[in-house]
């Protein structure tokens, strides 16, 4: 007990390591107005195991599909706003919402009982709500999720469907996935964007340092993670968007140019605590594995903002999560469409 709780507590700091943060000059107001209904930021992004170079790739965390909404810089209510500000000191701030399915399978999808040491079946379906406060040079989110894991997520539905939708055959397991429970996390992040170089043709090359971590009852994780970009218009954002837990340089963005364009690569490491996905539901007996507690990843890709919209993709590659786990590397691609209204 007490090694688990030296966990948590290692993995629950930057939780409150990014709580204050110093006043610094605010960048200039979003160059787009605001316009239609609801204004505002839509993203539609979706991550995928079959993305990979390995031959075995329908398996693990297989898909990741996320839409959300961001406000226009300043667009959030009031109360919001000075919360915020209590919090965080100045800086302009947006709010985020979003719904997010996550789903992971064992490597032996063709079996009807998949063995007990591969990863278990398992799904979730989160809103998110988040504050986003920027400065000159950095980014802060602060959120909090809730949902479901387990059966009552979809998982089984939309995999399967969509699969027979493609021809594809079916995984036969789903009868051995997670039961249903309700989940709720906290998370923060901050990103610092430091300046490495600056050529007279506007191309410059950047490093985005990040320190983040989520506590709840999905996932209890710490994760320090860097990315080095190289571009055009690159104060435009904090880094292409990934999933959590993978380093996220969120849905908010900018138009500071009329083309902005960057290639990047990138190298986290997280440190786990708990994992859901892979021990088990919390309050229910289910089928489970142990977790590493040391995960990395690399990852690289590229993103383009033109008339208001970005397009971004992350190619992943990460390690073994759990004991057992087939394989040293785990691949799946992200990409996300972002368009400002």
């Amino acid at each position: 007990m007490t090694k688990k709780l030296a966990l948590i507590a290692l993995c629950a700091a930057p939780l409150f390591c990014v709580a204050r943060a110093s006043a610094q000059a605010a960048p200039p107001p979003d160059t787009e107005a605001a316009a239609g209904f609801p204004a505002g930021t839509w993203t539609i992004q979706d991550e995928n195991a079959s993305i990979s170079t390995q031959s075995l790739t329908d398996r693990y965390y297989v898909n990741g599909l996320h839409i959300g909404w961001t406000s226009h810089e300043g667009a959030l209510p009031d109360a919001v706003a000075n919360v915020g500000h209590a919090i965080l000191g100045e800086g302009t701030q947006r709010i985020s919402v979003s719904l997010t399915q996550d789903i992971f399978t064992p490597a032996a999808t063709q079996a009807i009982n998949p063995p007990a040491n591969d990863e278990p079946y398992a799904g979730s379906l989160l809103g998110t709500f988040e504050l986003i406060q920027d400065t000159a040079n950095t980014r802060t989110v602060l959120g909090a999720d809730a949902g479901v894991v387990g059966r009552d997520a979809g998982a089984e539905v939309v995999q399967n469907g969509f699969h027979s939708i493609i021809g594809q055959s079916g995984t036969h397991g789903w009868a051995y996935q997670l039961p249903s429970e309700p989940a709720f996390d906290i998370l923060a992040s901050r990103t610092w964007r430091i300046g490495l170089a600056h050529f007279g043709n506007g191309l410059e090359v950047d490093a985005l340092p990040q320190l983040s971590g989520m506590l709840g009852t999905t996932r209890i994780y710490a994760e320090p993670a860097v990315t080095f970009r190289i571009g055009e218009g690159l104060n435009s954002d904090f880094g292409s968007p990934l999933l959590r837990p993978g380093p996220s340089g969120s849905d908010a963005y900018r138009q500071t140019r009329p083309v902005v364009w960057y290639i990047f690569g990138g190298v986290a490491g997280q440190l786990v605590a708990h994992d859901e996905y892979l021990q088990g539901t919390d309050f229910q007996t289910s089928r489970s594995v142990d977790p590493y507690r040391a995960v990395g990843q690399l990852d690289a890709g590229f993103a383009v903002i033109w008339h208001g919209v970005r397009f971004s993709y992350t190619q992943v590659f990460q390690t073994r999560r759990y004991v057992g786990q087939i394989g040293s590397i785990h691949e799946y691609g992200s990409l996300a469409v972002s368009v400002k209204f």
